[in-house]
């Protein structure tokens, strides 16, 4: 098309280098008629009248009156590209930006530096889609990609095979239970039973109690000792049942060496499921290493920042007994008929490519994005660079509880060895003491009087490699603040 001039009687002429082409500009009927095209626009009286119905009031008629919203919609009216650009940049500037103060606050999400070539490389075309590619023949590299994260967190977790990935760590934790007992439930002396880590933080456990009891599988729980470990005792009535799931660090941010004991007391005939914080196997014996049959972790750490919560991955990774009963996508190497490697899906049984009632979840798909993020990160890092980044974590740890330890008003609760956080007392109220540390400048932490009962007075503090030693001082300042401000109050 070389330009186009007005031709007399509603019509124009398209002058083009092909074939001539004649347009016509569109009357009011025309308009009519292609607004009758879409779906339900200006169909409305038809649709209600095929129904039965007079109007729109109708339809809803069956919707019980004390439960209709009366008046309007606190909505605002109708804006322009530059007003709602202007609205998102005045709500988005209420947010706190975590690395724009000091920050203590993790309790499973953890603000690690990534590298700039995961976000460049991340944004390349090949990369950036967040679905599993159908058509191996055209998607050789990205499989690959796919592959090698797979490959990545079999070494980091010690064990054979892992998954391309679940929506998180809970759900992760969540599949790996109902997974134990597709595997062990014909043999398991407590059949359709599993046991949990009694420190398992409540949204966790939610998702846990969502996935179980459609299924009827009754979660029961482990106690810990005062020290945050495991109690052996109340370990050992797990034994015979379909699985057993625990964290390593905990919760609240304990290294429990007993965990590798754990599956000598329950046996073969139950699945030990080890949650873990990627970062820490840097330093940390692998799980698979100390009779890990499954393990499930969140998996952001690597890869990815916190970004208010999300988007998030989790880890699965198991022993070949439980491969053809796992959860999720899996993409395996193989040779085609040149004698080259190939990639491609492979063992896939979840829902959406089965029979619904013989699939082994529910899932449909995975977080490939956020996975090949990980995956970045973790080649970028080298086994050299993973355990640098985890020590870097477990100094600004150990620097922590030395400088609260000292702290007037503070208690560590836990004398024990911790990775990234710990749990300390304060004086009064914790989510006093949070409010009174917001106020100056400081993200103090969580409250862990939301997780357990009897910690009012309880803060879990979190530390990463970003966590400076200026961090930990003005943290320590206003905990001594706050601790002279109660006893005056007082």
């Amino acid at each position: 098309m070389i330009g186009c001039s007005p031709i007399s009687g509603g019509l124009k002429q398209f002058i083009m280098s092909g074939t001539r082409m004649d347009f016509h500009i569109p009357t009011v009927r025309s308009v009519r008629a292609m607004v009758d095209q879409l779906p339900n626009r200006g169909r409305e009286a038809e649709m209600l009248q095929e129904m039965g119905l007079s109007s729109m009031e109708d339809l809803f008629s069956d919707i019980p009156d004390d439960v209709r919203f009366k008046g309007e919609l606190p909505l605002p009216g109708p804006q322009s590209e530059e007003e709602i650009i202007s609205d998102a940049r005045r709500l988005l500037g209420a947010n706190a930006d975590m690395g724009s103060r000091p920050s203590f606050l993790g309790a499973g999400l953890y603000r690690n530096y990534v590298p700039a070539a995961v976000f460049q490389l991340v944004t390349r075309g090949e990369f950036l889609t967040a679905y599993t590619p159908y058509q191996p023949e055209v998607s050789q590299g990205m499989l690959q990609a796919m592959w090698e994260f797979q490959t990545l967190i079999s070494e980091l977790v010690g064990l054979p095979i892992a998954n391309l990935s679940l929506y998180d760590g809970s759900t992760a934790a969540a599949e790996a239970l109902t997974c134990a007992v597709r595997v062990h439930n014909r043999k398991a002396s407590q059949p359709n039973t599993v046991y949990v880590s009694a420190l398992t933080p409540p949204d966790k456990m939610s998702v846990m109690h969502n996935y179980c009891q459609g299924a009827e599988i009754d979660i029961r729980t482990i106690a810990h000792n005062d020290d945050g470990t495991i109690n052996m005792d109340s370990l050992k009535e797990a034994a015979g049942s379909c699985g057993v799931y625990l964290e390593q660090p905990n919760p609240l941010g304990v290294l429990d060496e007993g965990l590798t004991g754990v599956k000598a007391i329950i046996g073969e005939h139950t699945a030990l499921i080890v949650g873990v914080q990627p970062v820490s196997l840097g330093v940390v014996e692998a799980p698979g290493h100390y009779g890990a049959d499954i393990v499930v972790g969140e998996g952001q750490p690597l890869g990815s920042p916190v970004t208010g919560g999300g988007p998030l991955y989790g880890i699965f990774a198991c022993t070949k007994p439980y491969l053809r009963l796992m959860p999720g996508r899996i993409v395996g190497r193989s040779i085609d008929v040149d004698g080259k490697e190939a990639y491609c899906l492979t063992l896939s049984t979840r829902e959406q490519h089965i029979r619904r009632h013989r699939a082994t979840s529910n899932i449909c798909t995975n977080e490939t994005l956020i996975a090949l993020m990980g995956a970045m990160h973790m080649a970028l890092l080298g086994p050299d660079g993973l355990r640098d980044l985890a020590h870097r974590n477990m100094m600004a740890c150990q620097k922590a509880k030395e400088v609260l330890a000292a702290t007037p008003g503070v208690r560590i609760v836990h004398d024990a060895h911790h990775f990234n956080e710990f749990a300390i007392e304060v004086q009064g109220s914790a989510a006093a003491c949070l409010d009174y540390l917001d106020s100056n400048g400081i993200i103090g932490g969580l409250d862990l009087g939301r997780w357990y009962e009897g910690t009012t007075n309880q803060l879990l503090i979190t530390t990463t490699d970003q966590t400076t030693l200026r961090d930990i001082e003005s943290l320590s300042a206003q905990l001594a603040l706050w601790a002279a401000h109660g006893e005056v109050s007082a």
